[in-house]
């Protein structure tokens, strides 16, 4: 056939249809843009809404299209009219395309049964496009307004602005306009439209319906399970339901004739009328078929009966569409599961029955965007209809099915180019060896479909090869408009065979090439990008509903779409919808780990709970009635139950009973399955792992939750007990550990992280970790209270001890500082953070060091000469006299002792926890002769004004003054030597370790011999202690035994002391018999 025998409007009918639709979608999205910067008093136009411009923009809009520029109410706008061009130019010139697109469309009006699809699609998007104009308020004000300006500029009207006003005028009501338009093209409309009757009825059963022909159901019939899906009309099975309804409903407005003459066409009608109560326009721009249809028929003569029929839809639609669509959605939830879960299983399956991926993707789709456009746009007779809890599920097998096609393309692909090589090539080439009459140009085409199929082979696939068959498919588009014209030689209405085996080969080209496309042909939901508030709802039912969480990774997997509905035409929208789709995904994946994170943190405290019961000071009761009952005591009032022991929440005598920890673990192995159904995802370019939120929020709630359990109150200074805590943390990693069962997380990472910065004095965050409360509270609160006298340590007991007082202590210090609870408090705060107690405490030492030496300097030419006059007492004894704050340097040694002494126990009790990690131990500083952290925190305190040996010096006189003071201590009450604890009341035991280790620490700093100046200090303290042996005042020697015991204390704690040098200056039959008095004193007083 000549190409010559094509009229001028049916020459390359095929590709103009192609690009129009891709044009017109394009222009769609430009002028729904435009639309809703108009309507977003933030985005609209700043001449619009600027009060300086107004009433020119209102006679402007008032005298539309005329233009009239001599005007003084324009006569404002001669400063901005550059600004104006500039700015207005991409509104205006949208809109001219828009007429452009018009004008084009218009030349399209031939139309045959094999183009039907692109020809209604195109019909469907012109209408869209008109109607959308129409609703942009501001299109006059924008048009006009761009208009003035270039007539100012260039001192005449913008060439396109006549056809360009006179259109925005003729389409005031766009749909009347173009019901007037169609009147010549009506009757090829109705052809097309009628020749839904086959397909649209079919598409449009209920869930019952459905049922009984077990559609979508793979295992319904075993036995022809391998066998090829397929049918006549290939790509109707997948055509979008709501595509159709917008051909039939906007189609049958424009040639409304045919429904008073065509019972087939009215029958189209009110089924799609039936069905819905609103179509989508475009987007979230939605039409109210029945309203507009019925303003548009009641002012036809004669269609009274057609109004009646619009009004009986419309009540149809309210009483009935919901609940058929509600019902439709539940057996499509049971169909997809079936069907993803037997494609799991078997994805060979994929193969042969890839058409029902698509059907049931498809229809799905529909269901899901039907519910969303009348949820959010209809007024309810039954809201139940409307707000589908269950809708994640859906979407969530949608996303399977669509998963399952990306993971096994290749499966598809090698199935189908075998296919199309085996089966297709051979077919088609009978049938175009039995064509009667072929002409030479068809018979080329036809010939090079054969020889395109018949060249594919399995290695094309296996060695990565990249198919495209869109030529083929143009090819195949081209042939139907040359052989569906009146004139055609070769007439495809005439051989329908050829047609629905070209439509078959169409899809199995597809298959090998255009799956991606396919998927987002059949089940792109990037509509939810605007419907952003009901998207949100939806995913918050889906949280809320125990049963339906396990489906909430559909709403981030949703976001993948939203760049789908974006178009090269409008590039300026892509950062909008990106930046949307990524905060939506930030959002649903976060609001996911939360809840998760809620659910273990239930779960821990649970579990807390339960530890909790276990602890020691819980079995006193328990003993108590144990005793009691074994002596035959009767305690506590008849008929008291008896208290549950531990365990007992774990004996079950029905199978039924669910207790809250089930509960917990069931939503969070549900919410969890969602969490790590992905290990990651993409969306616009970047990509998101739900498992690092879930991390994310663990590590801080797991900080957190630490933090809070030491219970810390600052105003009563009150705090958990590091045993107490341990077991807390330590029930608390164990659920955190036995995540990993539900999710693929790394959690030893979450314990390396906040255990190690809970070591530190804050955490990453800036704020107090348990080392800072710990440290703090033990310094300030328990050593203070030492210091106050309330508290004494006890060295037989290696623990800190409450003594009778009249203000009792809000707490029992020895449960806080016994070895049990040190190593406890070790292994919470780890070698680090004993490190960051241990350097607390050095620089409360120094404190106390730096005041002693305040008073050395008080008194240096004192301690001078008494450092030379210890063999001559009487010189000695009025020397002393001359001493002041004798008192104090006792009282700030003692303290430094204790310090010293709380310290050691903390030392300890780390060595005895890291006792097989040497690395770790020597880090924390193992006991050593001279105890080098003491020799750095006085280091520091070295004065810029005094030289080396003045600082040598106050050092010397600082043991001196000691020395010398030692004496004083007999007269008080206190100081009585206890040997059941192996000290005194008021610590003075403690002086022993404080001058010890003051005394190394200080002469290493100043390189002097800490054996001789520990000698002096003997000799000293010799001598003054020998001299209270000679005194008769009984308030003076009060505890002179006690105190002589000191200086054994001092020899045994000291590395450079001897017991023989001891010996030297105090004759050890004193010690004995202090020893001796000492006891016999305690068994007096216990008697």
């Amino acid at each position: 056939m000549s190409r010559g025998a094509l009229q001028p409007s049916q020459q390359k009918l095929a590709e103009k249809l192609t690009i129009l639709n891709d044009r017109g979608i394009g222009m769609l999205t430009r002028i729904y843009n435009i639309k809703k910067a108009c309507g977003d008093p933030k985005a609209k136009p700043s001449y619009l809404i600027d009060k300086n411009l107004e009433s020119a923009v209102k006679f402007i809009v008032r005298k539309f299209p005329a233009v009239e520029t001599r005007n003084n109410n324009v006569t404002q706008l001669q400063k901005e009219k550059s600004e104006i061009l500039k700015n207005l130019a991409l509104y205006y010139f949208t809109f001219v395309d828009v007429m452009e697109f018009k004008c084009i469309f218009s030349t399209i009006q031939t139309v045959n049964f094999d183009l039907t699809k692109n020809y209604l699609d195109l019909v469907v998007t012109y209408i869209t496009l008109m109607m959308l104009l129409s609703r942009i308020e501001e299109r006059k004000a924008i048009i006009g307004l761009y208009n003035y300006a270039h007539e100012m500029t260039h001192g005449s009207s913008d060439r396109e602005y006549p056809r360009l006003g006179q259109m925005i005028v003729d389409y005031e009501n766009p749909l009347k306009k173009m019901m007037e338009e169609f009147v010549p093209h009506g009757k090829s409309l109705q052809d097309a439209l009628v020749s839904l009757q086959m397909v649209y009825p079919r598409r449009n059963l209920s869930a019952d319906q459905w049922r009984n022909a077990q559609l979508l159901s793979l295992i319904s019939a075993p036995s022809t399970m391998l066998n090829p899906a397929q049918s006549d009309t290939m790509p109707c099975e997948y055509l979008s339901l709501d595509t159709m309804e917008k051909w039939i409903v906007f189609g049958f407005i424009l040639c409304h004739a045919a429904l008073n003459t065509d019972p087939a066409a009215l029958s189209l009608w009110k089924l799609a009328l039936q069905s819905n109560s609103c179509l989508c326009l475009f987007r979230d721009e939605v039409f109210h078929i029945h309203k507009a249809a019925e303003d548009l028929f009641v002012n036809i003569r004669g269609y009274n009966k057609r109004v009646n029929d619009i009004r009986e839809c419309k009540e149809s639609a309210l009483s009935h569409a919901g609940s058929m669509h509600r019902e439709r959605r539940k057996f499509l939830r049971s169909a997809l599961k079936e069907l993803a879960t037997v494609l799991a299983d078997q994805p060979g399956l994929l193969g042969p029955k890839a058409l029902f991926v698509f059907m049931a993707l498809s229809f799905a789709r529909d269901e899901i965007i039907w519910l969303l456009r009348h949820a959010d746009n209809i007024q309810k007779k039954s809201t139940d209809d409307f707000i589908d809890k269950h809708i994640a599920e859906l979407i969530f097998y949608m996303e399977e099915l669509r998963a399952h096609v990306r993971k096994y393309g290749p499966v598809m692909q090698r199935y189908y180019v075998q296919y199309l090589s085996g089966f297709d090539a051979v077919v088609l080439n009978e049938l175009v060896q039995n064509l009667s009459v072929c002409p030479e140009d068809e018979s080329i085409i036809m010939s090079s479909f054969v020889n395109t199929m018949t060249s594919l082979s399995v290695k094309q696939v296996e060695d990565g090869e990249v198919f495209d068959f869109r030529g083929m498919r143009l090819d195949w588009f081209r042939l139907q408009a040359y052989t569906s014209v009146s004139k055609a030689s070769l007439g495809l209405a005439d051989h329908r065979e050829l047609g629905k085996m070209m439509n078959t080969i169409i899809f199995h080209t597809k298959m090998a090439d255009s799956l991606v496309e396919m998927l987002v042909e059949t089940s792109d939901l990037s509509i939810f990008c605007f419907y952003s508030r009901a998207f949100e709802k939806m995913f918050q039912q889906c949280l809320e509903l125990p049963s339906q969480s396990r489906y909430s990774i559909s709403f981030p997997l949703l976001c993948t779409h939203f760049m789908s509905c974006t178009h090269e035409l409008c590039p300026e929208e892509r950062h909008h919808i990106g930046d949307r789709s990524l905060s939506l995904c930030n959002m649903f994946l976060d609001e996911m780990a939360k809840q998760a994170r809620n659910l273990i943190t239930d779960i821990c405290t649970e579990q807390c709970t339960l530890s909790d019961q276990l602890l020691p000071k819980h079995c006193a009761k328990t003993i108590s009635q144990a005793v009691n009952k074994k002596s035959k005591k009767q305690t506590g009032k008849k008929g008291e139950p008896e208290r549950e022991k531990p365990g007992v929440e774990s004996m079950r005598k029905n199978r039924l009973l669910v207790t809250n920890l089930d509960k917990l673990h069931t939503a969070l192995s549900e919410l969890c399955f969602s969490i790590n159904y992905v290990p990651n995802m993409m969306v616009w370019e970047h990509t998101f792992t739900p498992r690092e939120y879930l991390t994310s929020h663990l590590e801080i709630r797991f900080t957190k939750s630490i933090v809070g359990m030491t219970m810390y109150n600052q105003a009563t200074q009150e705090i958990a007990k590091p045993s107490e805590l341990l077991t807390s943390v330590r029930a608390y990693m164990t659920v955190l550990q036995s995540i990993e069962n539900y999710v693929q997380i790394d959690i030893t990472r979450v314990f390396n992280n906040v255990l190690l910065q809970q070591t530190q004095h804050l955490d990453s965050h800036g704020e107090p970790t348990i080392t800072s409360l710990y440290t703090n509270w033990y310094l300030e609160t328990l050593l203070r209270q030492v210091s106050n006298g309330h508290i004494a340590y006890f060295p037989a007991m290696k623990a800190f001890v409450n003594l009778p007082t009249e203000n009792e202590l809000t707490f029992n210090a020895e449960e806080y500082s016994d070895i049990s609870e040190m190593r406890s408090l070790s292994e919470l705060l780890g070698p680090y953070g004993m490190k960051f107690l241990s350097e607390s405490l050095m620089w409360h030492i120094s404190s106390q060091v730096a005041e002693l030496k305040k008073l050395v300097v008080d008194n240096v030419e004192v301690l001078t000469q008494m450092r030379t006059s210890f063999d001559k007492p009487d010189h000695m004894a009025a020397l002393f006299k001359r001493l002041t704050s004798v008192d104090s340097v006792l009282k700030r040694m003692t303290i430094i002792g204790v310090i010293l002494s709380f310290r050691s126990l903390a030392q300890e009790a780390l060595r005895d926890v890291a006792m097989n990690v040497y690395e770790l131990s020597s880090a924390a500083g193992l006991p050593c002769e001279i105890d080098p952290a003491l020799v750095v925190a006085l280091s520091s305190q070295k004065s810029e004004n005094i030289s080396p040996e003045e600082e040598y010096k106050i050092a010397c006189l600082l043991m001196v003054f000691v020395a010398v003071s030692m004496p004083t201590l007999a007269s008080n009450v206190m100081s009585q030597y206890s040997p059941a604890i192996e000290g005194h009341c008021n610590n003075i035991h403690c002086l022993a370790k404080a001058i010890n280790q003051i005394a190394a620490a200080l002469f290493t700093i100043h390189k002097g011999s800490i054996e001789d100046r520990l000698k002096e200090f003997l000799a000293l303290a010799s001598s003054s202690l020998l001299k209270i042996g000679q005194e008769t005042d009984k308030t003076t020697t009060r505890n002179r035994e006690s105190v002589y015991l000191l200086l054994d204390m001092i020899v045994q704690e000291s590395p450079f002391l001897t017991m023989d040098l001891l010996e030297s200056c105090f004759p050890y039959v004193l010690l004995r018999n202090a020893y001796h008095a000492v006891y016999k004193q305690s068994v007096s007083s216990s008697a």
